[in-house]
């Protein structure tokens, strides 16, 4: 009894913690909230997803992703209703993600004195920044406040794209959207905008589960971005959505030029593939000079699933 309630002490203790103490979970801390990634990790903790998934990624429809997620009995993976800076455009990315809370003068001190002895300068709500790599998107909870709340300007915006070449996502606000726009390949999915400066809010912590809307999100989560919404894809279903998508979309593009050229009814290509069909899918691949995928993941997709 005493060894079972020791192991529990110390698993509580590992997924646990105290802003008090740290301001950022350790990488085991981010490892026991993510364990069902099995590939590699930064050194932070973070799941490390494939950079050539997160390209591949961003021709996955959102109604796509949130289907598959669905699937997996994901349901609360996504947020609408945005103001885009770019609309037109897509952003994918690896999450880092940061909480903010209304001001608190006792707690906001603790934040600050532990912050200090880390070595972090500037302001609190330029720390998660600091943190970014390549390939990141700074997602932050801010608890919608418009008015007060821009978390970034323009010259913070500069400094997330020179480091992650990626954006934003704000469950808040923002200013100098102008210049924003000017920053090229930057882009910002934000709930409001205010020429006011950040007052009255203290940082929580960083790369800690936070609720974007109805999503809720952790650090390593792979982030589809479109003008329609955002989608918070867990790291250890990145590969196969991406895969689940692109076959998706193949069978797709057979099926309708089958049914252009009157070679099938739509009732036959709408069902369960008989083996005619699926061979003369399998023959019509080998004329598709720009698969998606490579023929050895396709393949390996087609042995491993009835389809």
């Amino acid at each position: 009894m005493m060894i079972k309630l020791a192991c529990l002490l110390t698993c509580i203790s590992i997924v646990t913690y105290s802003p008090a103490q740290q301001i950022t979970p350790t990488p085991d801390q981010i490892k026991a909230i993510t364990p069902q990634w099995n590939g590699e990790r930064f050194t932070d903790g973070r799941p490390k997803t494939s950079d050539r998934l997160l390209e591949r990624l961003k021709n996955v429809s959102l109604e796509e992703a949130w289907g598959y997620l669905r699937n997996k009995g994901y349901q609360n993976q996504f947020e609408g209703d945005w103001m885009v800076i770019l609309p037109d455009s897509v952003m994918t990315g690896r999450v880092v993600t940061a909480q903010y809370m209304p001001m608190r003068p006792d707690y906001d001190s603790l934040i600050k004195a532990k912050g200090k002895t880390e070595g972090r300068i500037g302001g609190t709500n330029s720390w998660p920044i600091d943190m970014l790599q390549n390939g990141d998107v700074y997602v932050a909870d801010s608890y919608s406040k418009i008015v007060d709340g821009t978390l970034i300007g323009d010259n913070l915006g500069n400094a997330i794209y020179a480091k992650s070449h990626r954006g934003v996502i704000f469950y808040g606000s923002i200013r100098d959207i102008e210049g924003l726009e000017e920053i090229q390949g930057f882009n910002g999915w934000v709930k409001g905008y205010d020429p006011s400066y950040i007052q009255q809010m203290m940082l929580s912590g960083i790369n800690v589960p936070i609720r974007i809307g109805r999503a809720t999100v952790l650090p390593g989560d792979v982030v589809l971005a479109k003008k329609g919404g955002v989608v918070f894809i867990p790291a250890q279903y990145l590969e196969d959505l991406v895969l689940n998508s692109e076959f998706v979309q193949l069978r797709d593009a057979f099926g309708h030029q089958r049914l252009r050229e009157g070679k099938y009814t739509p009732g036959q290509i709408d069902q369960q593939w008989t083996d005619e069909i699926k061979k003369d899918f399998l023959q019509w691949l080998d004329t598709q000079k720009n698969l998606p995928m490579t023929r050895e993941e396709l393949d390996n997709y087609m042995k491993e699933r009835n389809w």
